[in-house]
């Protein structure tokens, strides 16, 4: 049963934990401090002491080793998950089950069959499921947006993405024992480009079917590099091309949407610079393209906050979700079929048979 009336909070502040100090929280800690009117960060959950320690003297807010112990002390409306993507679904369901909210990075797991207990779990506790998809809320891919909901490119013929990035072994290294590992992380696609995964579905529309291969160069178990020849229902043929072998930095993270009158790229390093826009019809708003554009130090944007004052007004009962645990579900499906077809050596349809 999906869930359509959650009970709204208002007239105080969302009480929020998060589960997991490392480098994606910042974005999140960040975030909970620019709505301070409407959020309070309680407390901090990392197994890692010196980052907890950190944490709770940077923040002053409580610290917890076990998240057990922190859902059991505090009263908290909204945890979020910024920890390995395998531990994704225990610890949504944990949360769940103490009818708390669930806010979770990306992938929301690692495999589909834990990312639909999240969901039927959510939805069990009448509780939501947000999963963080930023990158939907920059200004350049909220116009192309635009652009393909107004069917400016009339047929979409040609749609190309590439994620041309760098991690070199120290990255691995660095992330104690759990990165590049099928169990806690997944490879390239499902880590880094899992926000352009997410993109195939939203922009262009249901995917048909996929067809991969992988290899792996670092000292990890999972891919660093992949390529994808996709086919979307509409009939729009597309590639996904993704490395982590990019020498000496990130150098692109883009898409490319040709159609019958209409051709668009939305490059930069991370989806952050329109450097083509042709279309035989004219529109207002492609003056905008200039604006829309913006520099970024950073892979992951800065679509946080905005996402943040989504949650707020979804949990105060003024918005529908930007995104929430059925979203996840389909960029996980696509990157389950990816995977699928690359071990197999085949083709694989879409919706998969789970």
């Amino acid at each position: 049963m999906r869930f359509n009336n959650f009970p709204m909070i208002s007239g105080r502040k969302l009480k929020v934990g998060i589960v997991g100090a490392g480098r994606i929280s910042e974005n999140h800690l960040k975030s909970i401090l620019q709505y301070s009117d409407d959020l309070e960060l309680t407390a901090v959950c990392e197994v890692n002491t010196r980052r907890l320690e950190d944490a709770i003297l940077e923040y002053g807010v409580k610290g917890y080793t076990d998240l057990r112990e922190m859902l059991l002390v505090e009263q908290l409306d909204l945890v979020v998950l910024c920890t390995p993507s395998g531990l994704h679904s225990y610890q949504a369901i944990m949360a769940a089950e103490f009818g708390v909210h669930v806010v979770t990075e990306k992938p929301m797991a690692t495999l589909y069959s834990d990312g639909l207990q999240m969901v039927n779990a959510c939805d069990r506790a009448g509780v939501r499921l947000f999963v963080v998809k930023q990158n939907r809320l920059n200004a350049t891919l909220q116009i192309l947006k635009r652009a393909i909901k107004e069917k400016r490119f009339g047929a979409i013929k040609l749609v190309e993405i590439n994620v041309f990035w760098s991690r070199p072994q120290e990255y691995y290294d660095q992330g104690e024992g759990w990165r590049g590992t099928w169990e806690f992380d997944g490879g390239a696609f499902m880590n880094q480009a899992s926000h352009y995964a997410d993109l195939l579905e939203w922009l262009i529309g249901p995917v048909e079917r996929v067809q991969a291969m992988m290899s792996t160069t670092r000292d990890i178990e999972a891919e660093d590099t992949g390529v994808v020849n996709i086919k979307w229902r509409n009939g729009a043929l597309g590639s996904m091309a993704v490395t982590m072998l990019t020498y000496p930095k990130n150098l692109e993270g883009s898409i490319t949407v040709l159609g019958e009158n209409g051709s668009a790229k939305v490059g930069g390093v991370a989806v952050n610079e329109i450097s083509l826009w042709e279309f035989a019809d004219k529109s207002a708003y492609d003056e905008e393209i200039l604006t829309s554009n913006y520099e970024t130090t950073s892979v992951y944007g800065y679509g946080h906050a905005m996402y943040y004052k989504n949650i707020i007004d979804v949990m105060r009962g003024q918005a529908k979700p930007i995104t929430d645990g059925r979203d996840g579900l389909k960029s996980l499906e696509i990157l389950t079929a990816i995977y699928a077809s690359a071990r197999d050596g085949k083709a694989v349809g879409l919706p998969l048979n789970l």
